[in-house]
């Protein structure tokens, strides 16, 4: 379809307008959430995808995903964070996260942090157990509420104690992504081709790197082999799938690149520590 200039200009102008509005919303709703004294609140809303720009928050924060999905940038890293599990991300975070999602459901809390615990200085992703999603919900009574309430205070701290317990068992649903430019048209590829079998050699003629050179550098990038990585990201869409609950497992077990029902529900177990119908059950 060809498009003349005059209709390019209008489409330019409206993508610019876009822009710029979309800007000005994560700068307000970061002003606005920022500005709120209190030392731990709650933030809920309908459909409400978090900000897609790289920003921070002074407080800690527990993004609760009730539905849909979200991906996790910070540090480097993307996290996968799939419907019914929670991100715990310290203070001060470097962060965005995005979705592909048509409708979502976050839950969000912020904290101050005194503790001196380990567990709150990193990122966290883990499954969210029935007691913490109940405990979330229920939070939702005092989403917005900017004034101090002393129930609330209590509640939150109690759920807050408790998260090192809840996240006894962590996923590691993270990519790291690389910072070797030669190792972007690789990673592209990758991601663009993850459903097929790897080849090196195609890897390396687009890469212009020898196949020795590209396995080294990507280990040392990401810390895992190319045949790790793609089935990550196999894994991670197929996450993404069961989410939407719109395809059954064998659909979604070929959608993603494995030729039988039995090598994805392995592969899922060894990077889940559950098979995929234990998903669709939380």
């Amino acid at each position: 379809m060809m498009i003349c200039c005059k209709d390019m200009s209008s489409y330019l102008i409206k993508f610019a307008i876009d822009l710029i509005y979309n800007d000005m919303n994560c700068s307000n709703h970061i002003e606005t959430i920022e500005g709120i004294e209190k030392s731990n609140f709650v933030w809920f809303e309908e459909n409400w995808i978090h900000d897609d720009a790289l920003h921070t928050h002074r407080k800690a924060q527990l993004i609760y995903v009730e539905q849909g999905f979200q991906y996790l940038t910070v540090a480097g890293k993307m996290y996968l964070l799939p419907q019914n599990h929670v991100a715990w991300v310290p203070s001060n975070a470097l962060h965005k996260t995005n979705s592909h999602s048509e409708s979502i459901k976050l839950m969000i809390l912020f904290f101050d942090i005194e503790q001196d615990e380990p567990f709150f200085e990193n990122v966290q992703i883990f499954a969210a157990p029935k007691v913490l999603q109940e405990m979330i919900r229920y939070a939702e009574k005092w989403s917005k509420l900017t004034e101090e309430n002393e129930n609330e205070k209590i509640f939150l701290r109690a759920l807050l104690n408790e998260l090192p317990a809840f996240g006894a068992r962590l996923l590691h649903l993270e990519i790291t992504l690389p910072n070797e430019n030669r190792l972007q048209t690789v990673l592209s590829h990758l991601h663009d081709h993850y459903t097929h079998p790897i080849k090196m050699e195609d890897i390396a003629l687009l890469s212009n790197l020898s196949l020795r050179t590209i396995e080294r550098l990507f280990k040392k990038e990401t810390g895992m082999t190319l045949v790790k990585y793609q089935q990550l990201l196999r894994i991670i869409k197929s996450l993404e799938l069961l989410s939407m609950g719109e395809l059954t497992i064998s659909q979604i077990a070929y959608k993603v690149g494995y030729q039988s029902i039995q090598a994805f529900t392995n592969s899922f177990y060894t990077v889940m520590g559950y098979r995929p119908s234990a998903f669709i059950q939380r």
